[in-house]
């Protein structure tokens, strides 16, 4: 989810209605640590996108303590710990989900953090490491004896990545081993995917990424089904509103350069028009868009 759950998308996402938490892209608690400007733009959030939780990543139990204590000086809800990263240059700083083959240091992290904070403390972890380390259920285990708050478990492995299928009896376990509220991800794409895992699996909630960057009325749509009625039905227009409302967003932060705004559409069309009639052409079109202005008539048009 790097570069596309910024604040512009998260409100969107919100204002559609349903969504009870908006988690931020993972952030380095070294840079954190170290003031790095950019990297704190990352921390940014409005009041409209409350509860708000902050997401960060590495391996040290000072620095993630110290950066968890930024983190709440800035006024988050919830400061979460990334234990899923299954990304290389994540993994081997020995953060991410290379976390999980060391348990006891996992926890300590969180410890340290759980001691420097009064916010809530949560950990995303996955399935395991592999096919022959899947912990998920210890190390609930553990974090939740050093105090964690609650964990979110995707149902993959690190070496899995995004291949295969979320393992929703691990999450299952997972959920009946600890007493804090687990929440299950992976494979989320459909509103009825939502309510059956809802119904059938013993979690406090679900969360949901990449079905998010699809269907950003996803989680209204899961809503309805939840409370008995038919999902909303998402017009044309509704979804190219959505991309002007974007661009809107994005176009009111400072210093919102046209190809910065450019590069945030193409990143998110990859995902927005998979399996939309013309979407393809869309992709293509809006890839070589030159201005923001050049955008808004691609979208306008196309929709």
């Amino acid at each position: 989810m790097a570069g596309m759950t910024d604040t512009a998308f998260r409100r969107l996402v919100k204002r559609e209605g349903a969504c009870g938490l908006v988690v931020s892209e993972m952030v380095s608690s070294e840079a954190i640590v170290r003031g790095i400007g950019k990297t704190l733009e990352y921390l940014e959030y409005t009041e409209e996108e409350r509860p708000v939780a902050i997401q960060i990543f590495g391996g040290d139990p000072a620095k993630m303590a110290a950066a968890a204590q930024v983190v709440e000086a800035r006024g988050a809800d919830i400061v979460d710990v990334n234990m899923g990263c299954p990304v290389p240059k994540i993994a081997k700083n020995n953060a991410g989900c290379r976390l999980m083959r060391e348990p006891g240091h996992a926890a300590a992290i969180v410890a340290a953090m759980v001691r420097a904070v009064k916010i809530p403390v949560t950990v995303k972890m996955r399935a395991g490491w592999n096919d022959r380390e899947v912990n998920a259920p210890e190390l609930a285990r553990r974090v939740e004896a050093a105090g964690a708050a609650a964990v979110a478990v995707h149902g993959r492995t690190a070496e899995q990545a995004y291949h295969g299928h979320a393992d929703w009896d691990l999450i299952a376990r997972v959920a009946n081993a600890v007493k804090i509220p687990v929440f299950g991800c992976g494979d989320l794409v459909e509103p009825e995917e939502i309510l059956q895992r809802m119904r059938s699996t013993p979690v406090a909630g679900v969360l949901v990424g990449r079905g998010i960057l699809r269907n950003p009325w996803l989680f209204a749509q899961a809503a309805d089904l939840l409370a008995g009625r038919p999902p909303r039905v998402v017009s044309r227009a509704d979804r190219g509103r959505f991309l002007l409302d974007y661009i809107d967003l994005l176009s009111a932060e400072h210093s919102a350069s046209d190809r910065w705004i450019v590069n945030k559409l193409r990143a998110l069309c990859g995902w927005y028009t998979r399996g939309f009639e013309g979407g393809s052409h869309l992709r293509v079109a809006v890839n070589q868009a030159p201005s923001v202005a050049a955008l808004r008539t691609l979208i306008t048009e196309f929709f």
